[in-house]
């Protein structure tokens, strides 16, 4: 499992590489949480507080960006910052999970989840994911 942040101009780009449709999920948890630890200047937060994230889409590159959404609205609204699932569903065209996390003072970073580049395939053994934030 891997993913790497791309840059663009005022946009970062997430590239993931996982061996199942789960993993790429939590890949992504894990990217925005190193990302807005590293935004705020604290990292490794205990994970003691959990949350419940539900998402809806018509197809899983959708369905990544709504969860990335869910996280990022965590974040901005509550404080919380998502840094590990702890149960998660995939089922059709939902999903639903349960993340732990630490409360803070995460920055406004992320204001969109685009849909430019977004794509989320079968690839080798496993699946590539892609989305772009506007940040």
């Amino acid at each position: 499992m891997t993913y790497r942040w791309v840059d663009h101009t005022a946009d970062l780009e997430l590239e993931i590489e996982s061996p199942s449709e789960p993993a790429v999920f939590e890949e992504a948890l894990r990217a925005l949480a190193e990302l807005l630890a590293e935004s705020d200047g604290h990292s490794d937060a205990t994970s003691t507080t959990r949350r419940e994230v539900t998402a809806e889409a018509p197809d899983r590159p959708t369905l990544l960006a709504a969860w990335i959404e869910e996280l990022a609205f965590l974040a901005e609204s509550e404080g919380f910052v998502a840094t590990r699932i702890v149960e998660i569903n995939l089922a059709g065209g939902g999903l639903r999970a349960t993340v732990a996390g630490a409360l803070g003072d995460p920055p406004p970073l992320v204001k969109a989840v685009t849909y430019h580049r977004l794509t989320f395939e079968p690839y080798r053994d496993g699946y590539v994911a892609r989305v772009v934030l506007d940040v």
